[in-house]
């Protein structure tokens, strides 16, 4: 029996502000994952609502509703972990050396794929 696709959708820095267009395109996705700069416990809210999600905090997430959310976060999608933090240059591991098929990070404020030949 082959193997179900995962459909992880990506966003971060919010900043308080989920646009409709980006919930339309993280809608039939399995799971969410937010890298940080929420800005909003309601966006985390709208995210739930379309798909399990997991989020990490950012440098502008403060106040008693991000205390829940971690500073980093190690998400399984389809038996591969990614591990996911706000500012990338804050990693501080060999993401290979731990297994890490990803590393998802937000802070950059433009989408880019980096692709690493092991």
């Amino acid at each position: 029996m082959a193997e179900r696709e995962t459909t992880v959708g990506i966003i971060s820095d919010t900043h308080g502000l989920l646009r409709p267009q980006a919930l339309a395109a993280l809608r039939g996705a399995d799971m969410i994952i937010h890298a940080g700069d929420v800005g909003n416990p309601d966006v985390l809210t709208e995210l739930e609502a379309v798909a399990p999600l997991f989020a990490v905090r950012g440098n502008i997430d403060g106040g008693a509703w991000a205390v829940r959310l971690p500073m980093t976060e190690l998400v399984d999608v389809g038996g591969r972990l990614f591990y996911v933090l706000h500012e990338v240059s804050q990693l501080d591991l060999d993401p290979a050396e731990a297994g890490f098929a990803a590393v998802v990070s937000g802070a950059s404020m433009r989408p880019e794929i980096v692709e690493l030949q092991l």
